[in-house]
């Protein structure tokens, strides 16, 4: 059985995605955790992948577009994305999320994320 590890997110390298998006990245073994801080007016391409996703919003409000429905996630409220599920998101305000992946985000840990790039 593995140890507990302690992470801070204080202590983890920030990753600038573009000049509108950056983020911070945990990976472990069945998981993804990534707090991603969005400048309002940031958008997020629609796009998919194998991992069950749940968006927890910590400041701010971000409008997520799937199937043709929106659903706007304010401050304390999570919303779940399941996976393969294409999805586009755009910051209202200047926000802070808290998103958790399962299984991990391999294409992330690839560098396969050009869409966050953008």
């Amino acid at each position: 059985m593995a140890p507990m590890q302690l992470y801070n997110w204080n202590t983890i390298e920030t990753e600038a995605m573009n000049p509108h998006l950056s983020r911070k990245v945990i990976h472990v073994q069945n998981l993804t955790l990534a707090r991603i801080e969005l400048r309002k007016g940031a958008v997020v391409p629609e796009h998919s992948h194998v991992n069950e996703q749940v968006s927890m919003i910590e400041t701010g409000a971000l409008l997520f577009v799937m199937n043709g429905s929106k659903q706007v996630v304010r401050a304390g409220e999570c919303l779940a994305i399941p996976p393969r599920e294409p999805h586009r998101v755009e910051a209202l305000e200047d926000s802070v999320a808290v998103d958790v992946f399962s299984p991990a985000r391999e294409d992330w840990i690839r560098g396969d994320d050009a869409y966050l790039r953008r």
